[in-house]
C-alpha cells in the first residue's frame, strides 16, 4: 500500500502573486507540524509560482505543483506553459481536472499526452478521475472512471506507473458543498484498485496513491482519510484559506 498521504491545494484563478506571497506566509505560520509520511502540495497559479517558491525557501514541509501543462514541451502555443517549462520550480502536475475536461473541453488523448509529459519532465501527475451528476444519477460511475484510467495511462509503462497520483473528484461534489458519501468513495477507490491490479499488477495497484477531491474542507476531510484506500486529499477552495486548509493538514 502507498505509504505517503498527499495534501494538494488547488487554488485555481486565485491568488496575485501579492496575495499569493500574503497566503503562504499565514500558512506556514498557521501549520506547525507535518508529520514526516505527509506530502503538503501548494498548486497557484502559474504567475504565482516564483513567489510561492521564494515565499517556501527554508519550509521543506511543503512542495510545489502546477495545475496543467501544455503536452508538447515547446512551440508555437501562444499562452501555454509546458513541463518543460515549470520542472525546475514544481514537483507536481494536475491532469485532466474536471474544470479542464468540462470547462475546457479536453479529451482523453490530450490528457494522456499531459500525463506522458510530465512523466518525461520528471514531474509526478495526478491524473483526476470521474463522473458527473448525470453519469452517477445513471449508474455510469464506474464505466467512466475505467475509461479515464484507461485513456489517461495508455501512454505510460508500468514502471512509470509506480509514479503517478490518482486523485478521484466526482464532479458533481466539486464546489457544490454537496460531499459524496464516504461509503461511496471508498467504493470508488476499490474499484480503482481493482482496475489496476486486474490491467497490471496487485503490486502497481497497492502502490498508486489515490486522492479523493470534491467539496473537502477541515470538518470533512477526515472522514475522508480516515478510508482504508485513501492516501490524501485534493483541496479546492478551502486551499485558499489558510485555518482551514491547516486543519485539512492537521487532520492526517
Amino acid at each position: 500500500m502507498a505509504t505517503k498521504t498527499y495534501i494538494v491545494g488547488n487554488w485555481k484563478m486565485h491568488c496575485s502573486p501579492a496575495e499569493a506571497s500574503l497566503l503562504v506566509n499565514r500558512l506556514v505560520t498557521d501549520v506547525k507540524r507535518v508529520s514526516s509520511d505527509t506530502v503538503v502540495v501548494l498548486c497557484p497559479p502559474v504567475l504565482d509560482l516564483t513567489t510561492v517558491r521564494s515565499e517556501l525557501r527554508g519550509h521543506d514541509r511543503f512542495s510545489i505543483g502546477v495545475q496543467n501543462i501544455y503536452p508538447m514541451d515547446e512551440g508555437a502555443f501562444t499562452g501555454e506553459t509546458s513541463a518543460a517549462m515549470v520542472k525546475g520550480l514544481v514537483e507536481y502536475a494536475i491532469v485532466g481536472h474536471s474544470e479542464r475536461r468540462h470547462v475546457f473541453g479536453e479529451k482523453d488523448g490530450l490528457i494522456a499526452q499531459k500525463v506522458s509529459a510530465s512523466m518525461r519532465n520528471g514531474l509526478t501527475p495526478i491524473l483526476c478521475v470521474g463522473e458527473t451528476k448525470t453519469d452517477h444519477a445513471n449508474g455510469h460511475a464506474k464505466q467512466v472512471v475505467f475509461d479515464q484510467l484507461e485513456a489517461g495511462t495508455s501512454l505510460l509503462t508500468e514502471e512509470e506507473l509506480h509514479d503517478l497520483i490518482i486523485a478521484y473528484e466526482p464532479v458533481w461534489a466539486i464546489g457544490t458543498g454537496e460531499n459524496a458519501e464516504a461509503k461511496d468513495v471508498a467504493g470508488m477507490f476499490a474499484r480503482i484498485r481493482e482496475w489496476f491490479e486486474t490491467k497490471y499488477s496487485k503490486t502497481i495497484s497497492q502502490a498508486i496513491p489515490i486522492l479523493y477531491g470534491g467539496s473537502v474542507n477541515g470538518g470533512n476531510a477526515k472522514m475522508y482519510l480516515d478510508l482504508d484506500d485513501c492516501n490524501g486529499c485534493l483541496v479546492g477552495g478551502a486551499s485558499t484559506n489558510y485555518k482551514d486548509f491547516a486543519k485539512i493538514i492537521e487532520a492526517v
